[in-house]
């Protein structure tokens, strides 16, 4: 059987009035971007501002509005692409769905290249108090964060702590009232050395150092790491293997979850579920079945049971 086509995806997401519209308006008018592919323009939240197709430098936008999440099927994804053909798909996501269920429903052939977050800096921080996690999911999944209506002076430092809270890979870039841009340059060093012979965390920066491990895993390969952690045993885990962790609170009280690392160590039958350890370890980027692709695995060079810390929970900030 012939192999579908690659249809590559641009999403633009952000909650109302973040400027989506307009920037993807301005993207169809460039001649560096639209020289004619057959697009398909997937429009799943209306504002005030509407599409001016005539406009459009290629002439080969179809748009197709979706009122109800329900209408976001699979199935629906692929007829409305194959009606016309479609050379790439851009979608204009509505900041109240969650970008998972867009990803689950895509078509195989459906690739995403490029994945924007768009904010309007005046009620960002509003929506961030209110309605955290949703917040949360636009961040997390975003290449770049694109904050509209920001104020020349106003201070940066509250938006980047929140984005980078979230992720440490996304670009993030403040536009200005004016039309000007600017690109964050913000150093955010990490609160502890990962050049130190050993890497020594604090339990408040359990969350930090396992996120930094899994988007830059390269940094710490052949590193040495201690931290304390919470361990998981299972009889189905290869002989002299448990996880330890701590669970990790990334967004609410309702977004809780166990984050943990494969670890080798010949004393791991010593260990119950729950137990609490000092680990000291080397960590080795490999391949495991345990997470069924590339990831951290450690092996033990000093485990000693302990006490749990005061705050069993993780987070990132």
């Amino acid at each position: 059987m012939m192999k579908r086509k690659e249809i590559p995806v641009y999403v633009f997401t952000g909650f109302l009035e973040s400027g989506k519209t307009r920037f993807i308006q301005e993207t169809l008018e460039d001649s560096r971007f639209n020289t004619g592919e057959k697009t398909l323009l997937l429009v799943c939240e209306e504002g005030e501002e509407e599409y001016d197709p005539s406009t459009f430098y290629g002439q080969n936008v179809h748009i197709r509005v979706i009122d109800e999440k329900e209408e976001l099927t699979t199935e629906n994804l692929n007829a409305w692409a194959e009606k016309i053909h479609a050379d790439r798909v851009i979608v204009e996501y509505n900041g109240m769905w969650m970008i998972t269920d867009l990803m689950e429903t895509m078509p195989e052939s459906w690739v995403v290249y490029q994945l924007i977050c768009l904010v309007d800096a005046t009620t960002f921080m509003s929506y961030n108090a209110n309605m955290r996690s949703l917040v949360f999911d636009k961040l997390n999944a975003c290449e770049l964060v694109a904050f509209n209506r920001f104020k020349k002076g106003a201070d940066k430092m509250p938006y980047h702590q929140i984005v980078r809270g979230v992720s440490r890979r996304c670009d993030i870039v403040y536009d200005y009232e004016d039309g000007t841009s600017e690109f964050d340059d913000i150093e955010d060093p990490l609160p502890f050395d990962v050049d130190a012979d050993v890497i020594e965390v604090e339990d408040r920066d359990f969350a930090l150092l396992y996120r930094d491990i899994m988007e830059n895993m390269k940094a710490y390969n052949g590193k040495k790491v201690k931290f304390k952690g919470i361990c998981a045993v299972n009889p189905k885990f290869p002989e002299n293997t448990f996880v330890c962790g701590r669970h990790i609170m990334t967004c609410c009280a309702d977004d809780i979850t166990y984050c943990g690392m494969l670890v080798k160590w010949d004393g791991s039958n010593m260990l119950k579920n729950a137990d609490w350890v000092w680990l000291t370890a080397q960590i080795e980027i490999k391949f495991n079945k345990l997470y069924g692709r590339k990831g951290p695995v450690l092996t033990a060079i000093d485990v000693a049971k302990t006490n749990p810390p005061e705050e069993t929970v993780a987070t990132f900030y």
